[in-house]
């Protein structure tokens, strides 16, 4: 039940689908969602992040006995850890591309640009990169799932009593290996904890604002990166502040 699995974050489907699709198949459709690759944002130094395959082994490594892929490095793929890197932009650009159906966008940093001797305003339009590939029943499957993340699933108690619907999936990263042991964060470092993911995008039904979140070392992404998440959206969509926080003017570039 992929619904499910989605909606309860269970590992074992995704075990088995991996082992199933192979590790090809998986490269495949991670490249196509924008992984393993610069968004093309405004900003210098942007880092491609790891697509992992085969092929990007036989780069990575020169010894032969390390450029072998071996089944289970394709398990721990499926659930996001392995060789997988990717940075935040990518995750928002790919949560985005999903909330649209399917059409990715270049991402931005600025909105407009203003004219220091006339005030006019330019303003940065979206600029659709291309249409992906899948099925849009599909793409309506991972959408189900992702709001019932955040209404039942993982995520529900951060968006309890949101004035609106939205969608989500909570992610946990690793910042080290720990070998065949088990991870019980109280035993490790602060430094050395997992850290914590969530990407949303909201209204579900007709989405504006699409986002990834990433709390270094924060543990589990339901705890600590999905409430974030939830104010970010109040006050995006209600104009709802934080409590405690303070009402802070524009503040404009030259």
């Amino acid at each position: 039940d992929m619904h499910k699995s989605i909606v309860v974050s269970c590992d074992t489907y995704y075990y088995l689908l991996a082992n199933d699709m192979g590790i090809d198949a998986i490269a495949r459709f991670m490249g196509q969602i924008g992984f393993g690759q610069r968004t093309g944002v405004d900003i210098e130094g942007e880092s491609p992040g790891v697509l992992p395959s085969p092929e990007w082994k036989k780069r990575r490594f020169r010894r032969p006995e390390q450029q072998k892929w071996f089944a289970g490095e394709t398990i721990s793929i499926g659930i996001g850890q392995g060789y997988n890197s990717y940075t935040p932009i990518q995750l928002a650009q790919a949560t985005a591309a999903i909330a649209n159906n399917g059409i990715m966008y270049r991402p931005h940093l600025v909105k407009y640009i203003t004219d220091s001797r006339t005030g006019e305003k330019t303003m940065i339009e979206p600029e659709p990169l291309r249409i992906l590939p899948w099925k849009r029943q599909n793409i309506e499957v991972i959408k189900k799932a992702m709001v019932g993340v955040n209404i039942s699933g993982t995520s529900a108690r951060a968006f309890a009593g949101a004035g609106y619907t939205s969608a989500g999936k909570t992610g946990t990263s690793q910042v080290f290996s720990l070998k065949g042991a088990e991870y019980k964060e109280s035993r490790v470092k602060k430094e050395l904890r997992d850290h914590a993911l969530f990407i949303a995008y909201a209204p579900a039904e007709a989405p504006t604002i699409a986002l990834a979140v990433l709390v270094e070392n924060g543990g589990f992404g339901a705890q600590a990166a999905a409430p974030i998440a939830r104010m970010v959206f109040d006050y995006y969509l209600l104009g709802k502040l934080p409590k405690g926080a303070a009402r802070e003017e524009n503040v404009e570039g030259d």
